[in-house]
Order: C-alpha cells, then sequence, then structure tokens
C-alpha cells in the first residue's frame, strides 16, 4: 500500500464522466455475481456510468441490446445466487480481428474505456490482447467510417482490469479465485457423505474432481478429508506407484481404519504422461486386494449451488478493487487482474500471471515437477508439503523421547478437531509420544491426561465441536496442580488450540515460570474461535464455518434468472424467491415464514463477544443494510439514519431489509430494543422479524477452508516445537524461558508467524478481549457502500501494482 497521489479526490467524482463495462467469460464460478454487484455498485458511488455486456464476449461483438445501462437495484438479490445472471459464452468472432473491431465500435458509441473482465487466463488474454490492438483497431473503424475521429480521440485508450474466476483456482500469482471455496463446499459434502457409508461397509471410495491443469481442488479436498492417497497433474506418482498405494491402504486397514479414501484430479497422469483415470484406480484396488471399491465422478455439480461467504466477500473486495484500478490507471498502466493475498489486496500484472500460469504447463510437459508445485504459488507448496508429510511419511522406528502435549480451551468451534489431528499425526512422523489432556486446564491440573495415537484421531477433520472436550476454566488458581502433572506426566512441549481463553492461559502459564521450572516449556497457541478475536492471528479457526452459518442461503425455491426489463408481477415473484437467509436450518423457515410477503426487515444478532468481525463480514457476504459492533461506536442518531435508509429503500424495487447486530454492541441498544424501534418506526411502511442465531454458530461440520486451515496450523505448531525443544535441551533436561518459547501462531497478512505471547499483550484489550488493532476495520465502508449509504471512501492509500515474475525468483537460484 502506498500513499495516493491524489489523497484529497472525492471518490464519489472520481468516475464521473467516465463508462464502464462489465463482463463474465469462459465458465461460471459461483462468487461472479458478486463481483457484478460491486463493480456496479461501486461504479455509480463513484459517479461513473457502469454497463452490464451479457453473453461475454459475444455480447461485445453483437452489442445493441447485449450491452445495457447497469442501475443500482439492477443487481439487488444477486449476491447468493451461483452461477452469473449476465450470462457467459465462448466467442469465436472475438477471436478475430474482425470480431475485436466490431466489439470496439460498439465500445466507443457508448463512450466506454473502462472494461471489467470475470474469468480465467484465456478470458483475460483476450482482453490484454483487446487493449494492445485498440489504437489500431480505433484507426480502421475510422477508416471505414464507423466512427469519427473525435470519438477516437474521446476514447482513445482502454483501460483493462481482470478478477479470475475460475473453480480450478489454476490461475497463478492470485492466491484463491473465484469459485474455489464454493467448489469446495460442493466437493466436501459429498465426501462427508460417502465416508459414513463407506465405514458401514468397510469400503474404497475414489472420488474424481475437477482439474484438468491444475491439481488445487484434489490436494485441498486431500487435506481436508484426510484421505490416503491423492493424484494431481503437478506431481505425478513416482514410478512403482501402484505398489506403494496398494502398501499404503493395507498399512491403514491393519491399524483399524474402516475405509480409504483417494482423490484424484481429473487431469492426473504418470510421470510419462498416460492418463491415471479413476476407474484405472478402481481396477488396481479391487484385483490386487479384493477391498470393495467404489468410484464417484463429481461433474459440473461442482460449479453449481450457491457461493459460500468467503467467494461473496472475494468477489465483492475485488470488485471495489477493480473500479479503483480503473479510475486510477493511464495509458502507461499495464492491464491488471486484482485478487487477495491473505487479507491484502492487491494488483498484478496480468500477463505475468498468464506467463506463470504457462510456465507451470511447460515445466509439467517437461517433467519439472517440483518447478510446477514452486509455480503455482507458496500456498500450493504449503498444502503439498503438508499432504505429503501425513500421507507419505511413516513414523520412525527410533523414538524421541519427547512427550507433546494437546489441549483444547474456551468454547468448542468446528475446525478444533482437524488441527488436534494434524499435530498429533505430525508429532508421532516426529517420533514423539502424544498426550491428550482432556477438558482444558482443570484436565491438566486433574490428571485427564493419556496417550493419543494415530488412529485415536481418524476421522476427525470433519468432526465438529472438540473432541477432547474444552472449558473455559484458566490456569491461574490451579498451577500447583498443573505444574505437579506436567512432571508427572514428564510433558515437554504444549499445544493449547482455543480462542482468547487459550491465550490468556498461555499468558499466565509464562508469567508463572518464575514460580514453577515445570512450566518452561517451549508453549504454542493456535487461535480457534467462531469470534476470530485472539491477538497475533488476523483469521481463526472456526470463524469462517461461523460465517457460512450466518451467511449460507437456500437455493430451494430460487429460480435462475438473467438482468432484464421486468413486469411488476415478475419484480414482486423475484422478491419473494431471493429472500436472505442466515443459515441452512433456520433459512428455509425464515423463507416459509417470509414467503407471499415484501417490505419486511429482518434483524440478526450474531456471536462474537465484543468483536464485530461475524457481524460485520456477514453483513458484507449477505449484502446487510447494517451491521452494528461494538468497535464502531453509533448512537440513536444512527439507528434513525438507519431506519430512514430503508423507509427510502422501500420505495424502490428492492423491498426487503437486513440488519445484523453483534451480541454484545451496545449494552443499552439490545437486539429487542432495535427490534422494537425498526418495528415502530416503520409502522405502515414495513414490518420486522428478529432471529437470534445463538449457539448453532459454534456448531456443525467445519468448512473446507477451516479443515485445512486447522490441519495446517496443527502440523506447523508441533514442527515448531520440534525445533525449538532442540535450542532448548540444556544439560540433559528441557528448559525455555525466554519470550520466544511460548508464541501465538497465527495468519499475518499473508504468512504463518509465531508472535511472542508477551509481545502481544500491548495490542490487547483484556477488558472486552479482542484486539487493539483489527485489520477488518478497515473494509467496513465497503459494506456500507454497497447498501447505497452516502460515506466517503478513504483513497488516500491505494494498492500497489506487484511483480509476480519478481515474486517466484527463487526458481532462478
Amino acid at each position: 500500500m502506498s500513499k495516493s497521489p491524489h489523497p484529497t479526490m472525492d471518490p464519489t467524482k472520481m468516475g464521473v464522466g467516465r463508462s464502464i463495462a462489465v463482463l463474465t467469460s469462459g465458465g461460471d464460478a459461483q462468487g461472479m455475481n458478486a463481483a457484478v454487484r460491486a463493480t456496479v455498485r461501486v461504479g455509480l458511488y463513484t459517479g461513473a456510468k457502469v454497463y452490464f455486456v451479457h453473453e461475454g464476449y459475444q455480447g461485445l461483438v453483437d452489442g445493441g441490446d447485449h450491452i445495457r445501462l447497469a442501475t443500482w437495484e439492477s443487481v439487488s438479490m444477486m449476491l447468493q445466487l451461483g452461477g452469473t445472471v449476465i450470462g457467459s459464452a465462448r466467442c469465436k468472432d472475438f477471436r478475430s480481428r474482425e470480431g475485436r473491431m466490431t466489439a470496439a465500435g460498439n465500445l466507443v458509441k457508448l463512450g466506454i474505456t473502462n472494461l471489467c473482465v470475470i474469468g480465467g487466463d484465456g478470458s483475460l488474454t483476450g482482453a490484454n490482447e483487446f487493449r494492445t490492438e485498440w489504437s489500431g483497431l480505433l484507426a480502421d473503424l475510422v477508416k471505414a467510417g464507423k466512427i469519427t475521429d473525435a470519438e477516437a480521440r474521446q476514447s482513445s485508450h482502454l483501460n483493462i482490469v481482470g478478477m479470475v474466476g475460475s473453480i480450478d483456482n489454476d490461475f497463478c500469482g492470485t492466491d484463491m479465485t473465484i469459485g474455489t471455496d464454493s467448489a469446495l463446499h460442493r466437493i466436501i459434502e459429498v465426501v462427508d457423505a460417502i465416508t459414513t457409508t463407506a465405514q458401514s461397509h468397510q469400503r474404497t471410495f475414489i472420488l474424481e474432481v475437477m482439474g484438468r491443469h491444475c491439481g488445487y481442488l484434489a490436494l485441498v479436498t486431500a487435506l481436508a478429508c484426510g484421505a490416503d492417497w491423492v493424484f494431481i497433474p503437478e506431481m505425478p506418482p513416482d514410478e512403482g506407484w501402484e505398489d506403494h498405494l496398494c502398501r499404503r491402504l493395507t498399512n491403514q486397514r491393519a491399524r483399524g481404519s474402516r475405509l480409504n479414501v483417494i482423490i484424484v484430479a481429473e487431469g492426473a497422469m504418470s510421470r510419462d504422461a498416460k492418463p491415471i483415470t479413476s476407474e484405472q484406480i478402481k481396477k488396481l484396488v479391487t484385483d490386487r486386494l479384493g477391498f470393495d471399491t467404489r468410484t464417484t465422478v463429481l461433474g459440473h455439480v461442482q460449479r453449481g449451488g450457491t457461493p459460500s461467504a468467503f467467494d461473496r466477500i472475494l468477489g465483492s473486495r475485488m470488485g471495489v478493487e477493480a473500479v479503483m484500478a480503473l479510475l486510477e490507471a493511464t495509458p502507461d498502466t499495464p492491464a491488471c487482474v486484482v485478487s487477495l493475498s491473505g487479507n491484502q489486496a492487491v494488483r498484478l500484472p496480468l500477463m505475468e500471471c498468464v506467463q506463470v500460469t504457462k510456465d507451470v504447463t511447460a515445466a509439467m510437459a517437461e517433467g519439472r515437477f517440483e518447478d510446477a508445485i514452486k509455480l503455482r504459488g507458496k500456498s500450493f507448496e504449503n498444502n503439498w508439503n503438508t499432504y505429503k508429510m501425513l500421507a507419505h511419511i511413516n513414523p520412525p522406528d527410533v523414538k524421541s523421547n519427547i512427550n507433546v502435549a494437546i489441549m483444547n480451551i474456551g468454547a468448542p468451534c468446528a475446525g478444533m478437531n482437524a488441527a488436534v489431528r494434524a499435530a498429533v499425526r505430525m508429532g508421532i512422523i516426529q517420533g514423539h509420544t502424544m498426550l491428550a489432556i482432556h477438558d482444558g486446564f482443570d484436565g491438566l491440573a486433574q490428571g485427564q491426561i493419556e496417550p493419543i495415537t494415530w488412529t485415536s484421531v481418524s476421522g476427525w477433520t470433519g468432526k465438529g465441536g472438540s473432541m477432547l472436550g474444552t472449558k473455559r476454566s484458566q490456569p491461574g488458581k490451579m498451577l500447583e496442580e498443573i505444574s505437579q502433572n506436567i512432571a508427572k506426566f514428564n510433558i515437554h512441549a504444549l499445544v493449547i488450540i482455543g480462542g482468547f481463553e487459550a491465550y490468556v492461559g498461555g499468558l499466565e502459564m509464562v508469567q508463572a515460570r518464575e514460580k514453577y521450572e515445570e512450566m518452561c516449556i517451549p508453549i504454542v497457541v493456535i487461535p480457534a474461535t467462531v469470534s476470530n478475536n485472539v491477538p497475533g492471528s488476523d483469521f481463526s479457526i472456526g470463524a469462517d464455518t461461523a460465517l457460512n452459518t450466518i451467511t449460507s442461503v437456500s437455493g430451494s425455491n430460487s429460480r435462475y434468472r438473467h438482468i432484464s426489463p421486468l413486469t411488476a408481477q415478475e419484480k414482486t415473484n423475484r422478491l419473494i424467491a431471493f429472500l436472505p437467509c442466515f443459515s441452512l436450518q433456520t433459512c428455509d423457515r425464515i423463507k416459509q415464514s417470509a414467503a407471499g410477503t415484501k417490505r419486511r426487515v429482518f434483524i440478526v444478532e450474531t456471536m462474537g463477544g465484543y468483536c464485530g468481525y461475524l457481524a460485520t463480514m456477514a453483513g458484507l457476504a449477505a449484502g446487510a443494510d447494517a451491521a452494528y459492533i461494538f468497535e464502531e461506536k453509533f448512537a440513536i442518531k444512527d439507528l434513525e439514519v438507519n431506519v430512514q435508509h430503508l423507509l427510502e429503500k422501500m420505495k424502490t424495487t428492492v423491498k426487503r431489509g437486513l440488519i445484523l447486530r453483534n451480541e454484545k454492541s451496545n449494552a443499552n441498544y439490545t437486539t429487542d430494543f432495535i427490534f422494537n424501534l425498526y418495528s415502530e418506526e416503520g409502522k405502515g411502511v414495513f414490518d420486522c422479524r428478529k432471529n437470534v442465531l445463538g449457539h448453532m454458530q459454534q456448531g456443525g461440520t467445519p468448512t473446507p477452508f477451516d479443515r485445512n486451515f486447522g490441519t495446517k496450523m496443527g502440523a506447523k505448531s508441533v514442527l515448531w516445537l520440534t525445533e525449538k525443544l532442540k535450542e532448548c535441551y540444556r544439560h540433559g533436561r528441557i528448559f525455555a524461558n525466554t519470550p520466544d518459547s511460548a508464541c501465538v501462531l497465527g495468519m499475518r497478512k499473508r504468512a504463518l508467524t509465531f508472535q511472542p505471547l508477551a509481545d502481544l499483550k500491548e495490542d490487547t484489550d483484556f477488558e472486552h478481549r479482542i484486539p487493539k488493532t483489527q485489520w477488518w476495520l478497515k473494509i467496513r465502508p465497503i459494506m456500507k457502500i454497497l447498501a447505497k449509504y452516502d460515506i466517503k471512501l478513504d483513497t488516500s492509500e491505494h494498492t500497489d501494482m506487484e511483480h509476480v515474475i519478481k515474486k517466484r525468483s527463487p526458481l532462478g537460484k
């Protein structure tokens, strides 16, 4: 990020006199509609005209009704829809110069010089070629008499910004492409369903997922479900893999496993570039081992369904960044793609990303598979290394004589068990003896400690809650008993998985080192809480699952639609069909109660303690009109403004509202108070319904993100402890009393980092149990702008262009 050269520029005037067109091209992906919606609304917010281009590049060539002005209301109700409501089509015409010249003429006639393209690498490469040829195309159009010299001068330069929409996550330079997370949700739903039947019959299941040229979906699925084997195109199995696979499956059964799961990417191949198919693997397992084996090919179901909370937020944030990138662009600015890296918005040169993506394909063709893994990016490489260690490395015969204990602290959340499983298995791989502490610090004080084995944690990745048991008790009043049991069970290192209580408990143990030498062991805290309020980490395990619980939308009554002029009755039907819902279970009930009605406002209370993360992100993902949180103080005047906003909204075609309130946002302005206020002030215009989601936000099966995040955090924590134990081993014993021997493992911007617990105290509001600085507060204005509030977006900082080739430089060493 850097300071803008125009820090005083009014963001509501940035687009005045300019026109932006948005199109979706190539394969559809869940979350594209969120990106379209954000592009339209932020474009209008800046004062620009915004146009839909229907049916992708074909619509650009055909012109006419395919290029239509967008309005604020025209993108309402589309946030929760899968696919792309403005249509996508393959276009042969655009591949010819004549077709591109026709497209250029259509844009010039409408004064459009800014194009936002949502699609894959082929679509974005085509956009860049269009931009490169632009001046030549205009010259030819002038010669042909199709546009005037004045029109050519007014449209002398075309700005291009891309957003990558692809469920395969096959575009290099970006952490996640639009649609990938939602596709993983579809896959994991199937895996969970298959797992239950496979266990019942002791079957082997082979699941084929999409990914002709990229194994991301297969790899993350394998991590998220604890698969026995995964086949991906970037890293074909070694020669003799058939024997290795059969040996692994046999070993798993010998350990007591009742099922085997094998994940296959559709583009999987052998070292000699021959396809490896699910049927081929089935025949191998059946013939050699005699296992009852079934195959499932998911196909296009992975593209379907509603977008996940992550994809809605990703699409919304990328849409905002795309508009800013277009309006800040100069003739010298290269075409770029916008994306998120960690929690940071980034702009990357389009053709550098395309080149690295092509480099991956070349590396695979040339047999440079290690290079292919590296070129996919750090996230892909980390996933692959974690999978390899957990699935392919056998525990050593010689033990390390190290005992590592694991415990859960605080409220349960989805993903905790995935972290425990990964930590246990990584510890066993390192030769350690792993100990399970039941019921938190109470269990440690009472000696509820027992060895936990490889098979003990089988199947834990998909289980919600805490299998170890968890309590909120802190160690402060039990230090004597805790120190005695650390000595009694010879605990050399401790993994604490939990929320703010885990962080405080870790601090108390560090402070007790002065009195109790037994506490001088390496300690790592892994944040796991739906509240996402642990200092030292931007994200906590469990928060993504809770977010999806709040924002999930049931598509049972939804109907696919294109944006086109509607009759009054069609508008009414559309409003009824797409009323937003806020959890998979409660959603259908809300819809049933709302069926046949309009002019209704839902007021929903979320969890989070004093931390407004859930309310804010759910508001962005669900398209809320307001989200009340503790961190952003509000008074009765603010409530009046929000009510007035809804009264005005009811005069438009969008006759419904959504208000979110964090449970501890204000002691006086309670959910009941807000419900009563809105009900009273809205009399005769709208009525209100109230929903307190409660502890259902802590339950359920973990999302793919939380399973994967928990797995990587658990594995990384034990690897760090193993190294720290080597540093702290003196005179035949472990002695760790330096600040860096007790850390929080957290996600900071773009990387997993270890930060000493003691160093995080200054950034902690202990009274309200939140960090003093929270990154997500900066994106709250986006939610308000997308809800049509008249506020100012801070443009004093803007995202710098980053170079992908430079980021990948280690390959050249």
